[in-house]
């Protein structure tokens, strides 16, 4: 996907995460929504750096550069939600474009990809944007309802972390 595709599928789901996380119509609903917009995006924006420097879709879309995003929060304390959109940047390249990107760089360079997408310039592009982010926002809602909620305190959790490991 492009730009325009990530942005679009980064608001999508901090407007879909924010009621599932708070479901409502109040204020409550509304702290989420706003809490976790910004760094959904940027998550969402990240990977695409690697246009400007090393190879696009494979430096900074692999599941190594996930992994640091994944545990920023629990070592850090903060960027709890950036992994989402990075998370749902490398979903929407796989599914939703024909080219796939490079899951196990540098390690390999060999990019996976689904038969399910569409070219990034395809008048179709918006719509396969849509479809898949609406499928990420069923994933998160049946993860956050069975198995772990996604509105938790990860400063807490670093903190624990942290002082387990005597940082």
């Amino acid at each position: 996907m492009n730009k325009r595709g990530h942005v679009l599928n980064g608001l999508l789901l901090a407007l879909g995460l924010g009621f599932v996380i708070e479901p409502g119509l109040g204020m409550a609903t509304a702290r989420t929504v706003a809490e976790i917009t910004v760094p959904i995006v940027l998550g969402a924006l990240f990977p695409d750096v690697d246009t400007a420097f090393g190879r696009h879709r494979k430096t900074l879309h692999s599941l190594p550069v996930l992994g640091l995003f994944l545990a920023y929060p629990i070592v850090f304390g903060n960027l709890q939600y950036v992994w989402i959109g990075v998370l749902t940047h490398y979903v929407l390249d796989v599914v939703g474009s024909r080219r796939g990107i490079a899951l196990f760089h540098p390690l390999s360079d060999t990019e996976y990809g689904m038969p399910t997408g569409v070219t990034t310039s395809s008048k179709y592009a918006d719509l396969v944007t849509v479809v898949v982010t609406a499928v990420e926002l069923a994933v998160f809602w049946a993860i956050h309802t069975y198995v772990v909620t996604l509105d938790l305190d990860v400063s807490a959790v670093a903190s624990e972390a942290a002082a387990g490991i005597g940082i």
